[in-house]
């Protein structure tokens, strides 16, 4: 019997990620694509920043097709949910059962996606939910997942850290009552290694904005590994 068909909601962080490694290693659905917003006035993942070429080598070496969402900018919740819907309606026309979060633990969030995918034949499904973020941070680093941090919120981390690879150091660095997931937005990561790549996409920091009360570290493609 065939597995239940899914797409993943892909960031470009390191949570989602995680969620299509742990997707492969349970083995119960068959994840077929990565379902990414982007900005469509600036061709970049939405909130992350990270270019369409980085998102496009990543994909490339994950070994699946992006199914990129454009939104305009900005972004009313209704333009968004409307490119939403048209997405899930393309979705259910190729037989896809499920759409994978990497949320971790924000339970309002959770009950947003719910509701958006009630009633349209399409299941949500959270592979990480609940795990501890300070040993998943762990867990993570220990696989060898490699994450450069693309934002900052400035307002609860040091703009410096923008730009910074994601590691055993940044975690030290972070405030006590800092996340190390980065779940309740304290920062937003773009992966490059990890055991659910083929292989790395080698990556480097370039400019540092502030921009729209955040700070941004624009990641460009970098020669060797």
């Amino acid at each position: 019997m065939s597995r239940p068909r899914a797409l993943l909601s892909w960031s470009s962080g390191k949570d989602s990620a995680w969620a299509l490694h742990v997707l492969r290693a349970r083995a119960e659905v068959e994840v077929v694509g990565l379902l990414c917003t982007l900005s469509a006035a600036h061709d970049r993942v939405a909130m992350h920043a990270v270019r369409r070429t980085l998102l496009e080598a990543q994909a490339a070496a994950v070994g699946l097709p992006l199914w990129p969402v454009p939104l305009p900018t900005p972004c009313p919740n209704d333009a968004y949910e409307r490119a939403m819907r048209a997405a899930l309606a393309r979705a259910r026309a190729e037989r896809i059962a499920q759409v994978a979060f990497g949320d971790l633990f924000l339970a309002d969030v959770r009950a947003y996606r719910e509701r958006q995918l009630a009633g349209t034949g399409i299941a949500p499904l959270f592979p990480l939910w609940g795990a501890p973020t300070a040993a998943l941070a762990r867990e993570m680093l220990a696989a060898g997942v490699c994450a450069h941090v693309t934002c900052v919120d400035p307002r609860r981390l040091a703009p410096e850290l923008a730009g910074r690879r994601w590691d055993a150091a940044f975690l030290a660095a972070l405030p006590a009552d800092a996340d190390p997931c980065g779940e309740n937005g304290e920062f937003h990561t773009f992966v490059s290694d990890g055991p659910m790549f083929g292989a790395p996409v080698p990556v480097r920091a370039g400019e540092i904005v502030a921009r729209e009360g955040f700070v941004f570290a624009d990641l460009l493609p970098a020669s060797g590994a």
